[in-house]
């Protein structure tokens, strides 16, 4: 029982201490830039939390500064059982990053449109025949994941990466952002120049269900802009409960959406402005900048998931290694609540 007490509390200690450097990272995120860079990585790494990503990169950048790691910015990230499994393994002395996990039980139902009615499954414990199951996220723990050039084995196979041309859009970029708009039930309109939409590059009008877009712009900059305006009509209606919100940040979290999408593109990502952080995190009656920060980027990044899932483009890589066996990973996507009829696999947050 002691040993169990003291493996307790060292974890809640390695977790506290980890939840440290969270909070330092995001009191890192100061300005414009520092927000942009945060979801570029981000957008590269999303298989991953924003929490974790900003775990992953500061730890990286501290081993890059006592000259442990050649580069700066972090290319694949993986398990120690993972690389072995790709035939590579951690190089001696090259300490991992660490990581919130999730720490997941089994759930058992008779009647599962009931959410009193799911019990926890013990360890070993099989349901009833007529239980549905379900798992979810429980807790979190401390876990270690090291980046490629931390490992030594056989390379890794590279898969293809969008080329981009100055002003050039990927191909069927704008035709699968276009889908997502009219499937929400909002019309795409073109128009000649800014002129015609009060000055701005595109605008979304949730009265008339319009989306208008200036077509007098490069096709990068076309596509940035149907990106910011999906942000709009995903998270910033009138029938949705976020919406109300502070005006600054539903531009934030629009232009940021963008960011991301086009990130995960190949896009240059510099010419997408976002204020300071601390002129739209520090405006929420009832929370802290930092409380602000991480909601928001949250919403940015689930929405920018849900984006990309339904985009047929070639995208830059996730962060997992290519080659990388699915079935060891765990998703990335917020966990299922305990109800439901069907059975079904674990979606969690943590990794």
């Amino acid at each position: 029982m002691r040993t169990q007490t003291r493996d307790l509390e060292a974890r809640e200690a390695k977790i506290d201490a980890l939840h440290q450097k969270l909070t330092d990272a995001v009191g890192a995120l100061v300005t414009g830039d520092d927000w942009r860079r945060a979801l570029e990585f981000a957008a590269r790494f999303r298989s991953r939390s924003f929490n974790n990503t900003l775990l992953i990169f500061s730890q990286h950048n501290a081993a890059y500064q006592e000259g442990r790691v050649p580069g700066p910015v972090p290319t694949y990230v993986a398990g120690f059982k993972q690389w072995l499994s790709l035939n590579r393994h951690v190089m001696k002395g090259q300490g991992g990053y660490a990581i919130l996990a999730p720490v997941t039980a089994r759930f058992a139902s008779t009647t599962p449109e009931n959410p009193d009615s799911w019990r926890r499954l013990g360890r070993g414990e099989k349901p009833q025949w007529s239980e549905s199951v379900r798992s979810r996220m429980i807790g979190l723990k401390p876990a270690h994941v090291w980046d490629i050039s931390q490992t030594d084995g056989e390379p890794v196979p590279e898969p293809p990466r969008p080329q981009l041309l100055e002003g050039e859009a990927p191909e069927g970029l704008w035709d699968g952002l276009a889908d997502q708009i009219v499937a929400r039930g909002f019309e795409l309109r073109l128009v000649s120049n800014a002129r015609s939409i009060g000055g701005a590059n595109g605008l979304t009008d949730y009265l008339t269900h319009e989306v208008s877009v200036r077509m007098d712009m490069d096709d990068a900059a076309q596509v940035k802009t149907l990106a910011h305006e999906l942000g709009h009509v995903m998270l910033h209606g009138p029938d949705n409960i976020d919406a109300a919100m502070h005006r600054g940040i539903a531009e934030v979290e629009a232009e940021s959406i963008a960011l991301m999408v086009g990130a995960a593109h190949g896009l240059d990502t510099t010419t997408y402005t976002v204020p300071y952080v601390s002129t739209w995190a520090s405006d929420v009656p009832g929370k802290s900048p930092m409380e602000v920060v991480q909601a928001t980027a949250d919403r940015v990044r689930a929405a920018s998931l849900t984006i990309l899932d339904n985009l047929p483009t070639t995208k830059v890589s996730d962060g997992n290694p290519p080659g990388l066996d699915r079935d060891t990973l765990s998703t990335q996507r917020p966990p299922q609540s305990v109800t439901g009829p069907t059975r079904t696999h674990v979606d969690v947050l943590g990794r």
